[in-house]
């Protein structure tokens, strides 16, 4: 990942189960990131304060909320005194929230708060709401989690990409974005199309399977083994799911050359 075109990782997010890990082997994955990124931005997923102070203490620069259904303001406030924080709009499927216009400006307010992630996976009209909400706060980053509509995310003003796809192919979406900024609609339209493909191969109903399914592209893709693939708090899969992500990242592999 740090040969990647990328500005920074998050660690601790849904993607690596982090609420799920110990507190030590959430230090682990946390110390290797950052000894491995040196210069680049680690954000660190947080449910609460303990999360957060292990965050700031492991040297990550920035957190990602987990989405709570309580006092969101209060609590975005409360993480934004240790590091600054990335306000969080998940699908409910993954245990998220999509917080109302009223919630959404109270945070977004917050001179602690730098952004938003937005990961609606399926409602582009959620996605357009809280895009055009963000008139409201220019001063705050609206950051794409879109995994299905990568690049019509762009097209509706995201100014960055933090997607779980990410974890595999990551240049391939990277130069999505870099073709976005540069205005060049062929390269666009080419990786938005492959970008699909993958995000729709790997996240797909049960939504909770996406972290399995990218752990199979990471493989297919020959960067980690492939007997190392177990989600153990992710639903079972059957083989041909995993056949048919290979079928993508090979797809893609060749769109690299």
């Amino acid at each position: 990942m740090a040969r990647q075109p990328v500005v920074g990782v998050a660690v601790w997010a849904h993607t690596g189960r982090g609420p799920h890990l110990s507190a030590d082997q959430r230090r682990v994955v946390l110390e290797e990131w950052r000894a491995a990124l040196p210069g680049k931005v680690v954000v660190a997923g947080a449910n609460g304060p303990t999360m957060a102070r292990d965050a700031k203490r492991g040297g990550a620069d920035a957190l990602l909320a987990f989405p709570v259904r309580e006092n969101a303001v209060a609590y975005h406030d409360a993480l934004s005194q240790e590091l600054p924080v990335i306000a969080f709009s998940l699908y409910e499927a993954a245990g998220g929230v999509q917080y109302d216009d009223k919630t959404l400006h109270g945070i977004l307010s917050l001179p602690g708060v730098v952004g938003i992630k937005v990961a609606t996976l399926d409602s582009i009209m959620t996605f357009q709401r809280i895009a055009a909400l963000m008139r409201d706060h220019p001063d705050k980053l609206l950051i794409t989690g879109e995994d299905r509509f990568l690049g019509y995310s762009l097209m509706m003003g995201a100014r960055a990409a933090l997607i779980g796809m990410g974890a595999a192919l990551t240049d391939l979406p990277a130069k999505l974005l870099e073709a976005y900024c540069a205005r060049d609609a062929a390269t666009f339209l080419r990786l938005s199309a492959l970008c699909d493909a993958l995000g729709a191969a790997t996240f797909g109903a049960p939504a909770e399977g996406y972290v399995r399914r990218m752990l199979w592209a990471l493989a297919a893709d020959g960067v980690i083994p492939a007997d190392a693939c177990d989600d153990p708090w992710g639903p079972g899969l059957p083989p041909a799911e995993r056949e048919a992500v290979g079928r993508v990242v090979r797809d893609m592999r060749a769109a690299r050359a």
